[in-house]
């Protein structure tokens, strides 16, 4: 059992659900990600470049692409999501859809040239 799967194991329902979803989706648009525990979320890196992070909210659920500049990209507010300078933030029962997660990380990925 990794830590992330112990971080993941502490998390509410629905958000719980919620995020194994997310993670199971990350995986299998990029299966050679990696996990692990950054700045206090469950993390995923490509050779060591941290790429995206999800965690619980009291109300929701929130995934980190590890750059404050990726999340300008993207039309939040068409989405019907809310964002912080770092965080999407998300409903806790509507997981991210393989196609907004490609995008962000693709994003991510971009700024490691």
């Amino acid at each position: 059992m990794t830590s992330v799967d112990t971080f993941m194991r502490q998390m509410p329902e629905p958000q719980r659900s919620t995020l194994q979803t997310v993670r199971e989706r990350l995986h299998a648009l990029y299966p050679s990600l990696e996990e692990g525990m950054h700045y206090g979320v469950a993390a995923f890196h490509l050779d060591g470049f941290w790429v995206a992070g999800i965690a619980a909210r009291k109300d929701g659920c929130s995934y980190y692409p590890m750059s404050g500049r990726v999340l300008d990209h993207v039309d939040i507010e068409a989405l019907g999501m809310t964002r912080t300078s770092g965080a999407l933030q998300f409903a806790k029962d509507k997981p991210l859809t393989k196609t907004l997660l490609r995008k962000l990380v693709t994003l991510r990925l971009a700024e490691r040239r």
